[in-house]
């Protein structure tokens, strides 16, 4: 190491020199130190989003692979007693719900209005008023009288022996439509409908069934919001879920929020 001294200066100026330069030198090695500390600090949030990001990932890609549930190509939902409630989503899948899922156990509903959805519980003939009154509630959610904006809808329920593809004499039944006899039983349901996060699932049904399953849920009713804006209100509300597994729950015109749980 070699030390240099000035002959112009005395000894005691010599030494103020390196004095000022130890000074300067060790605020440098603190100022390294620093950084090289929030370096490390930024590398392990790094880390940890990496983590987080990776788990993200997996979770979506166990969704991916997930084998779904035959009945999840129809609006669905599990009553609060454990019956299986499916209903069609168009005319092709009504077609579907009634001639191919619908046993002689079960119950059929659907509406007086056009473009209604059939609904079956399964084994609905064991089921009791509570399951009843939550698949009516489906079936006026999903029909026109939810677009219309109405607060509740009229809804039947028969058997599954009165529902028949036979048309009357010179009439033709368009797809998706049935032919209902006999006597029917009339349910007035209120129109809202719930959507809850169960773990990173989305689930969707009357309120009574969906509490059920989950304490985080919301309450949805007809109003001015549309599908796609309500499905990002619900998902921030909930903090989780995918917005179109939302959006496949949600009946199709405007809605509003009511409540969270």
């Amino acid at each position: 190491m070699n030390i240099e001294f000035s002959l112009t200066k005395s000894v005691d100026e010599n030494a103020g020199v390196y004095y000022d330069k130890a000074k300067k030198n060790k605020k440098k090695l603190e100022g390294a130190h620093k950084a090289l500390e929030e370096s490390r600090a930024a590398l392990a949030k790094l880390q940890k989003e990496e983590g987080k990001f990776w788990e993200k990932e997996e979770i979506k890609q166990a969704k991916r692979n997930r084998k779904k549930e035959w009945y999840e190509k129809f609006h669905w939902f599990f009553s609060s007693e454990g019956f299986l409630c499916i209903g069609g989503k168009d005319a092709t899948s009504n077609e579907i719900v009634v001639k191919k899922h619908t046993e002689k156990e079960d119950l059929v509903f659907h509406t007086d209005m056009a473009g209604s959805p059939f609904f079956v519980i399964k084994k609905g003939q064991e089921a009791g008023e509570t399951t009843i009154n939550e698949t009516a509630q489906a079936v006026g959610v999903y029909s026109k009288a939810w677009k219309l904006g109405h607060a509740t809808a009229d809804v039947f329920y028969v058997k599954p022996e009165q529902v028949t593809k036979e048309a009357q004499s010179g009439e033709n039944l368009a797809k998706g439509s049935f032919m209902v006899y006999g006597k029917t039983l009339y349910v007035h349901p209120k129109l809202e409908y719930a959507i809850g996060l169960v773990e990173d699932r989305i689930i969707g049904g009357p309120e009574s069934a969906v509490s059920k399953k989950t304490e985080k849920y919301i309450v949805v009713v007809p109003g001015r919001w549309k599908k796609s804006e309500l499905a990002k209100k619900i998902k921030a509300k909930l903090q989780g879920g995918e917005l179109d597994d939302i959006i496949t729950f949600l009946p199709a015109g405007g809605g509003e929020l009511v409540k969270k749980r």
